[in-house]
């Protein structure tokens, strides 16, 4: 099986040389890459081919359900080293439809280690349990999955790194997206943020979209505010 794997790379090495001769001399010259891509370590949701992108104009770190925590030290090095030495203009975070870690989440499924990580999605999951336990199986895969994205939006945005970046005047953006594995479009969930003022207010729009309903048993107090999640209180 690894020979067919070595087989493919010379076909596509021998048909990118064809098509674009100083494309790998280019390549290995320079990494300047305008875009950063944190997503779902999920092999049906590749970075490069979804965008249209080659190797080189995007750099990539991804995880179980593109979870960024503060905690993290892999993620936020890696958004360091983007931010600060790559000079980045957008960073994306990218979830896609049908996660098998946002369902393990949602429905309380355990999978092994991975529950430890997955956590951090559950944790979303609770904050917004009256905007989930009313919706349809389905939907509430779904709707968690933009959930988990528009928080971990507001993770990186509230990283130390950002918050430098934006404190010296570099223009870098963060962006919220969601990946159909169905029909294979990008979904902007609306929440950019290019600044640190826009946390908040950006956050709290996003969380408009989707109503409440009545879960049984819930106070009514029990989604955090915008203020408390990602306010001063909240870092």
């Amino acid at each position: 099986m690894p020979h067919r794997l070595l087989n493919n790379n010379r076909s596509w090495a021998d048909a990118t040389k064809a098509r674009d001769p100083g494309f790998f001399t280019r390549l290995a010259q320079q990494q300047n890459p305008r875009y950063m891509w944190i997503g779902c370590a999920d092999s049906r949701v590749p970075a490069n081919e979804i965008t249209g992108l080659d190797p080189g104009e995007v750099f990539v770190h991804r995880n179980v359900a593109n979870v960024v925590v503060h905690s993290d030290l892999n993620a936020l090095s890696t958004i360091q080293f983007a931010v600060e030495h790559l000079k980045v203009e957008h960073i994306f975070v990218v979830g896609h439809y049908g996660c098998a870690g946002v369902r393990a989440a949602m429905h309380g499924i355990r999978v092994g280690l991975a529950d430890n990580w997955l956590r951090h999605v559950q944790d979303v999951r609770l904050r917004h349990r009256k905007r989930l336990d009313h919706l349809p199986r389905e939907q509430q895969e779904d709707v968690l999955c933009e959930m988990n994205v528009i928080e971990q939006v507001g993770n990186v945005a509230l990283s130390t790194v950002m918050q430098d970046a934006w404190a010296r005047g570099q223009q870098v953006s963060v962006h919220g997206w969601v990946y159909g594995l169905k029909d294979g479009l990008l979904k902007d969930l609306g929440v950019t943020m290019e600044r640190p003022e826009q946390v908040v207010e950006v956050f709290s729009a996003a969380l408009k979209r989707y109503p409440r309903g009545e879960a049984a048993g819930a106070a009514d107090d029990e989604d955090l505010s915008p203020d408390t999640r990602f306010g001063p209180a909240g870092l």
